[in-house]
């Protein structure tokens, strides 16, 4: 799991440093650089996945432009690279990915490849113990074996594992994130369950999510299960009968409404439900990233929805190991979230004096933990921040 990001000269983000948890909700006003944040996680993860041509990089959610556009461009602060470093331990020991524009007519991103600091530890331990090895084994040549030397060997074999199980932690995590995708689900996307996405198992818009549940109902019966009971969100909801195998040419679910005496399809579903399918299918299924972003996770929800479906979400993401970034306008998302919880975090973005998009989290002080106000009203109030000051 993440635990803080460094990212310098993409867009409006001049130089950020940002601790972050489990769950994390992002507010801010238009502009502030909320998804800017965003994309710049989602191109950590095309660096590491080695797929930065444009194409790949529109597919990840990225608003892809001319390289010289992606760079940070405020005045007498020009870089030629963009830098972004995740950091998956408490230690400081960040993972880095240069970024630089090449010098060909129809310029792209690349990728320089710098050498880690945990990296260029861990090689010169692995060169020590291989010497130490080396002349060990010389020695014994020349002197009887004792116990003292057994066990010498013993703890030099202890530690090579160990720093060999360091580096593939880290190693690992680097692959989680190297899936990273920023979400945005589209109405149209959704409905019509034949459009396919470039990245599988589920688009950035929703494609895929057909296919998607069809595999879970043969593959993952307990998420599939945690599927259903997030569509009893819906008072209305009854059933939800999906096409039994993958082979099955059927491009729809028909969806039972308590109240009415035929079925429907996904086509005349409403929106907020059809929503709530996708969502509970990307946070439950074991095909689907480790780590990702929704943006505008409020969209098309009824306000008590968003509060409830929040805290659903908030469970499904622990129970299934995820961690997720979302971007919200509405107030009624920030009361789903526990800030007693340290795995939960509110970021609120905004521009300082310089233009610089700055990301600050907002900690209840012991006061607030005693009596807290709700969230949504402290952000409306202005107390916490996010909102415009210029009117």
């Amino acid at each position: 799991m993440i635990k803080s990001v460094k990212i310098e000269s993409y867009k409006s983000i001049q130089e950020l440093e940002v601790d972050v948890g489990r769950f994390n909700v992002i507010i801010g006003e238009n502009g502030a650089g909320k998804s800017n944040f965003l994309e710049a996680l989602a191109l950590f993860g095309a660096a590491e996945a080695d797929k930065l041509d444009n194409e790949f990089l529109s597919s990840r959610g990225i608003r892809a432009c001319a390289p010289k556009r992606m760079f940070s461009l405020f005045e007498s602060e020009n870089t030629e690279t963009i830098n972004i470093s995740l950091n998956h331990n408490d230690n400081k020991n960040y993972h880095k990915h240069i970024l630089k524009s090449s010098n060909e007519t129809y310029q792209k991103l690349i990728r320089v490849y710098p050498t880690t600091k945990h990296q260029l530890e861990i090689k010169k331990l692995m060169e020590s113990l291989e010497e130490i090895e080396k002349n060990w084994s010389e020695r014994q040549h020349k002197i009887n074996k004792s116990r003292n030397s057994e066990s010498f060997s013993k703890k030099i074999l202890e530690l090579r594992s160990l720093l060999m199980e360091t580096n593939n932690s880290v190693y690992l995590d680097t692959i989680k994130i190297s899936d990273f995708l920023l979400y945005s689900p589209e109405n149209t996307a959704l409905r019509n369950f034949y459009r396919e996405g470039q990245i599988e198992p589920l688009g950035i818009n929703g494609e895929g999510l057909l296919k998607l549940l069809k595999v879970m109902q043969e593959t993952e019966a307990e998420a599939f299960k945690d599927v259903i009971d997030c569509l009893t969100l819906f008072d209305w909801f009854e059933t939800i009968d999906i096409p039994q195998n993958l082979s099955s040419l059927e491009d729809k679910v028909s969806i039972k409404d308590k109240y009415l005496t035929t079925l429907f399809d996904q086509r005349s579903a409403n929106e907020g439900f059809l929503f709530v399918l996708f969502y509970a299918a990307l946070f439950c299924s074991q095909f689907t990233p480790k780590i990702f972003a929704i943006d505008n996770i409020d969209a098309s929800f009824n306000p008590k929805l968003c509060t409830v479906l929040i805290k659903k979400l908030v469970e499904l993401a622990k129970k299934y190991d995820k961690q997720v970034f979302v971007t919200t306008h509405n107030p009624a998302i920030l009361d789903g979230i526990d800030l007693n919880d340290e795995e939960q975090r509110l970021l609120i973005a905004s521009r300082n004096l310089n233009g610089h998009t700055q990301i600050d989290q907002l900690k209840l002080t012991d006061k607030q933990k005693i009596s807290p106000t709700k969230l949504s009203e402290a952000f409306l109030r202005g107390y916490i921040g996010g909102l415009p000051e210029n009117f």
